[in-house]
């Protein structure tokens, strides 16, 4: 079945779904689904609010620090039907069933030039989180630092909850000084500070160098799947394998109101309750996944230990794994293969039961090597996205770190 390398074996129990109720370190949790990536009318370069004029192709201008609408596009007529201001996007964000929704405009958007704290629509971004959020709905606002240009890595990055931004086409404004600009960022209120890689590809952000361990405990997430069919999991095995502590996320992406829904892929947090600082803290905490299915709900633990965690360099491995998803009428949703993944992508076990919407596996592993373990999960159907392949992974879940 598989080559057991020196120091390295696995013991699983016998391939059934088990029976019980979830240990008391995973009911602790309620999970809650939103999405951690979305651009709204402030992201004026481009979007569905936008028409080309005839004969043209370009959709933006850049200047030396910023980006704006191309003279050769225009605002639609009725360009409010296809996008809106943060508010709007919460508005509908909520409406849709969504426990949390974030913004993150470009920060090189014309709209936030000047940079600085006091910029008007910037402002207008934290005023209208802060209205939006209640006890039934979180809102939740960053900006997405694009970096495209810069000759010390190149890569996008969401970062969330600060009470500033910094200007990405901004002079000396690289990978590095991002970085930087992070480890002094201070929070919009209540909860911490924190970061996603955006739709990594395997060698990007100077092939992930520059990272320490401050800038590790701020950078927490990474976006496995965006625009609700595109999975980026070369780069997230990639960023494991450089030390990078990130946890699976979903980000939308969308430049439109539409998306919000029309896209059935979903982050899921696993928190103590509804409310920013519960739900920034899960991010913070790394107890994320992200799948393809618009409800699927997964949790594990490893030694009594909740997913996202960091273990004390253990050489045993006891496993809880409870996997369900609450459409039982619906036969593509059964749970059809588990797999549990380690450094380089290697698959240490897989489970493929009876296909069932709710199933418990609790294998056991022997290891003294790898540093990380994650799970992964198939289903019938493949999601809920009209390009879902059964063929293909569902949900990807938050590593665990051996502490090696």
């Amino acid at each position: 079945m598989k080559t057991l390398l020196i120091f390295f074996s696995v013991m699983c129990l016998s391939g059934q779904a088990l029976p019980g109720q979830p240990s008391p370190v995973l009911s602790r949790y309620q999970i809650f689904t939103g999405s951690v990536h979305a651009h709204t009318l402030f992201t004026q370069s481009h979007g569905a609010h936008l028409e080309r004029l005839p004969g043209h192709d370009k959709y933006m201008t850049v200047s030396d620090e910023h980006t704006s609408l191309s003279v050769n596009t225009r605002l639609k007529p009725d360009w409010e039907k296809y996008q809106g201001t943060p508010s709007a996007h919460f508005t509908m964000a909520k409406e849709q069933g969504y426990d949390f929704y974030v913004t993150t405009d470009h920060s090189q958007e014309s709209t936030f030039h000047p940079s600085g704290p006091d910029n008007p629509k910037w402002l207008e971004t934290l005023r209208d989180a802060r209205e939006a959020t209640d006890k039934t709905f979180v809102a939740l606002t960053g900006f997405e630092c694009s970096e495209n240009n810069g000759p010390v890595g190149r890569g996008h990055i969401n970062i969330i909850n600060t009470s500033d931004y910094v200007n990405a086409l901004a002079p000396g404004v690289d990978i590095p000084a991002i970085y930087e600009w992070l480890k002094n960022a201070s929070p919009t209120e209540e909860g911490p500070v924190l970061a996603s890689f955006n739709h990594p590809g395997k060698d990007q952000y100077d092939n992930w160098k520059h990272r320490d361990a401050e800038i590790t405990n701020i950078i927490t997430m990474l976006e496995v799947i965006n625009s609700n069919k595109r999975v980026h999991y070369a780069g997230f095995l990639a960023a494991l394998d450089r030390g990078w502590k990130v946890s699976p996320v979903c980000g939308n992406d969308n430049h439109d109101l539409g998306g919000i829904s029309r896209h059935t892929s979903r982050t899921f947090v696993l928190a103590e309750e509804r409310s920013k600082t519960a739900i920034l803290d899960a991010m913070k905490q790394r107890r994320t996944y992200a799948s393809l299915e618009e409800n699927i709900q997964c949790r594990y633990s490893v030694n009594d230990i909740i997913m996202g965690s960091t273990l004390e360099r253990p050489t045993r491995f006891r496993f809880d794994i409870v996997i369900s998803d609450p459409d039982t009428d619906n036969p593509d949703d059964r749970i059809t293969q588990i797999d549990i993944v380690t450094n380089g992508g290697e698959v240490v076990e897989t489970f493929r039961p009876t296909p069932a919407h709710s199933v418990r596996w609790s294998p056991k592993i022997k290891d003294r090597k790898n540093s990380w373990f994650f799970v992964r999960v198939w289903n019938a159907g493949g999601g809920d996205a009209s390009t879902a392949d059964p063929k293909k992974p569902v949900a990807w879940l938050a590593p665990v770190w051996t502490g090696r």
